[in-house]
Parts: structure tokens; sequence; C-alpha cells
């Protein structure tokens, strides 16, 4: 086993965090889906795979490096929101969470000892640095557009590549 009991409790725990993140999303995307908001319910759909795809990326390295998997159970997501701007707020809130959660699990592996996990965890620290500059980006947009989420639509059509981190040529 390449890695201890400790990193991979911890990354247990991280793995339900992550499908919890991408649960979120999903009701997000349902929120923005009744509001006819099909750009924003768009992102945040393609958010919740990326969220699941980051969980089965740990899950991987679980299993790659020897270790048992044991997924957690997932709470219920928050399905209601106020308005547009409390659903991206939630969003922003959450990636915040989860780059302390990342964060304190790079700060784990390197009190083990264990650098392979520190060296997969890299990833997922520039990722974090991606996912809450988005959100927080879309979030002052959708307040300055105010009542008028068209505008919002708008700006998510002309930039939602970037809103993922994806580049135009990808």
């Amino acid at each position: 086993m390449l890695i201890g009991q400790k990193v991979n409790d911890a990354l247990n725990e991280q793995i339900g965090y992550e499908f919890s993140a991408s649960l979120q999303y999903v009701a997000i995307t349902a929120y923005f889906e009744g509001e006819g908001l099909v750009e924003l319910a768009d992102l945040f759909h393609q958010q919740s795979d990326e969220e699941r795809d980051h969980a089965m990326r740990i899950v991987k390295y679980v299993i790659d490096a020897g270790g048992k998997l044991l997924i957690p159970a997932i709470p219920a997501p928050r399905a209601e929101f106020t308005d547009a701007c409390d659903a991206i707020e939630l969003s922003l809130k959450s990636e915040q969470k989860v780059t302390q959660q990342i964060n304190s699990l790079v700060n784990l592996a390197i009190s083990e000892g264990d650098h392979i996990t520190q060296n997969m965890l890299t990833w997922f620290v520039a990722e974090q640095l991606e996912e809450v500059s988005s959100m927080d980006t879309l979030l002052s947009v959708a307040k300055r557009a105010s009542d008028n989420l068209l505008y919002v639509e708008e700006y998510v059509a002309r930039h939602k590549q970037s809103l993922l981190g994806k580049s135009s040529a990808e």
C-alpha cells in the first residue's frame, strides 16, 4: 500500500465531498432549468460532471495506491434558491470550502511524508484556483446584471469555456 491509513481515510472523505458537490450542481442545474436560463443550466450541468470526474480521479488514485475505497454517505443537496445570485454564491462558497479541504489534504500528505499523494494533489490545487476564480467572476457578473439575467446568459454563452477552465482550442 503506497498510502497510509490517515491519508486513505482523508481521501475517502474527499471523494464524498466531490460527489456531494456534483449533486449540489445538479440541484443548481435544475433550478436554472426551471427558470428558463439554459446557458446557466448547461454551465452547472458541466460543473456537476467535472465534480464527478474529480471524485473518480481520487477513486482511481486510492485504488492504484493500494488503498481501501470507502465512499461516505452523501447529504441531500440544497434545492431551493431565492435567486440566481443565491445559487451562484452557494457554488462559490462550496468551491472555497473544497479549496480548504484540498489544502488540508496536501498538509496531511506533507506531514505523513507521502510525496506520491502530495504530487497527485498538485493538480487539484491548481484546479481550485480556476474553480474559485470562475465562480467569483460569475457571481460578480450576476450581481451587476441585477434583475436582467439575460445579460448573464449572454455572458455565459460567450465565456462558458473559460468559466469551465477550458480554452477554445480544446
